[in-house]
């Protein structure tokens, strides 16, 4: 097929002349003249381009806030694009998060309300008993500089509370909608402006077929990285071949996680969640929303960057990779994939096709997000801690970080200081010392080498802090009004 077809609000787009690099923000604005989406940054960071992408899934078709400025538009087919155009209330008025965003005051200038309109509308749709901390979640991807928050937090519980939601047009059509899409996957899909191409595979084993036939494509899954590439350094990235639909399966099989790459941060935090609990707050901070509406883990590996947030806790849980190429597969240990800056252990042809994680459910484990701000921000340091004791006794100790170096790795000294020994403080004041054999960190724009340094040692202080007997809890995040 040459069509990309996609459903936008309530009309059905079919083009052939779309080029690998093209954005979804750009098609809204000059190809449809829905400008009620800004652009703000441009690079998935201030929330001003949300939309709502409706996707189908095992569960049925769901809605998700994701960042058009960086959302491709060929990754856009089989799906319905839903714009702040589309809102409406039963009456034809406007929509109870309208309605509650005025009556609430909940915009000022007014740039970035439609953007926070559509998350909160994608909350209200998805979670109608939210509380406080659930809307700031919804809203880590969301920047606002002029109301403080507090009045979009309030209009967001009072629109949840005013419920509504089974009238709500994206409830009432969700059938119609469903059956529609169902009626557009089809196979491979090949779209192009002149030589810029974008390939839309029909499974996985049609992804091995043409990354055999064009080993050195361009990978997009959820484009979170590959968005800025095109936003702000104007790479050329055809041909392209857009994955982020395949690969979405994962298991639990006795004492390991099996998580298809193609998996979305959200995706997998339900079972991140239920099965390495200690993560679960780590995880909620990779980005925004958006960002975690779209970035897959398996892109998260395979882009191999020095401060990608999961791999830290990934190498400390001891998660292995299975790596394809047309039939033949392998499987490798997470922490052998990253060989230098840049380069990985990844044959031409070859792609990240599962995440296989151990569930460790004796193991003290906690993960560690350093940046300048709390949400939505960029590593400066990560680190993944995975400590069993047994008899008081510490028997293993698999310690990883980012930032710290040209690839994610583990902090082998300050593993060897602590193995062997007794849980006590002493251990970790050595491992804290020790750390400095592993790394030599860097200067740059997110930190000082001297700071990183310093966070390291101090991240062994806090595990000892928070596992000891005595346990100081800690929580750096409280709902408005707790």
């Amino acid at each position: 097929m040459n069509q990309l077809r996609f459903l936008l609000n309530d009309q059905e787009i079919s083009l052939s002349e779309v080029g690998a690099s093209d954005t979804l923000l750009d098609h809204l604005r000059l190809a449809r003249r829905l400008t009620g989406t800004k652009e703000g940054c441009a690079e998935g960071d201030c929330g001003a381009c949300t939309v709502l992408v409706g996707r189908m899934t095992d569960g049925g078709l769901i809605y998700e806030p994701v960042n058009a400025c960086i959302r491709l538009l060929a990754s856009c087919h089989a799906t319905h694009v839903v714009t702040i155009e589309h809102l409406h209330g039963p009456d034809g008025g406007l929509h109870p998060i309208q309605a509650a965003m005025v009556e609430h005051h909940g915009s000022q200038c007014g740039f970035c309300t439609p953007g926070i309109v559509m998350a909160l509308y994608a909350l209200w749709m998805a979670n109608p008993a939210a509380d406080a901390e659930a809307v700031e979640t919804a809203l880590q991807g969301n920047i606002c500089r002029c109301t403080g928050y507090e009045p979009i937090v309030k209009a967001a519980l009072a629109a949840g509370a005013a419920g509504g939601q089974a009238q709500d047009a994206l409830a009432r059509e969700r059938q119609a909608v469903a059956a529609r899409l169902a009626g557009i996957r089809g196979g491979r899909v090949t779209v192009a402006r002149g030589a810029d191409r974008a390939l839309i595979p029909a499974d996985a084993d049609d992804l091995a077929q043409i990354l055999l036939e064009e080993p050195e494509a361009t990978l997009v899954a959820g484009a979170t990285d590959v968005g800025l590439w095109v936003t702000k350094f104007l790479r050329d990235i055809s041909p392209a071949i857009f994955i982020g639909h395949l690969m979405k399966d994962m298991a639990v099989e006795g004492d390991r996680i099996r998580l298809g790459a193609g998996l979305t941060y959200s995706e997998a935090a339900p079972l991140i969640a239920r099965h390495v609990p200690a993560a679960q707050d780590y995880w909620m901070r990779i980005g925004g929303w958006q960002v975690r509406n779209m970035g897959t883990i398996g892109a998260n590996i395979a882009n191999g960057s020095p401060i990608g947030d999961t791999p830290p806790l990934l190498i400390a849980l001891g998660a292995r990779i299975v790596l394809r190429r047309g039939d033949a597969r392998r499987e490798i240990a997470l922490e052998d994939f990253f060989i230098d800056y840049g380069k990985q252990d990844r044959q031409p042809g070859e792609f990240v096709e599962q995440v296989l994680i151990p569930t460790r459910p004796q193991a003290r484990i906690a993960a560690y997000k350093i940046t300048k701000r709390r949400d939505s921000d960029i590593t400066a340091v990560a680190a993944g801690f995975c400590v069993t004791v047994e008899g008081g006794m510490i028997t293993e100790a698999r310690l990883a970080f980012g930032g710290m170096a040209a690839t994610p790795r583990r902090a082998r000294a300050a593993e060897a200081a602590l193995e062997g020994q007794r849980f006590a403080q002493a251990a970790f004041e050595a491992a804290a010392r020790a750390v400095a054999n592993d790394f030599q960190p860097l200067t740059d724009m997110r930190a000082s080498a001297e700071y990183r340094a310093t966070v390291a040692r101090n991240l062994f202080r806090r595990f000892w802090l928070e596992q000891s007997e005595t346990g100081l809890p800690v929580r750096l995040r409280q709902a408005v009004g707790a």
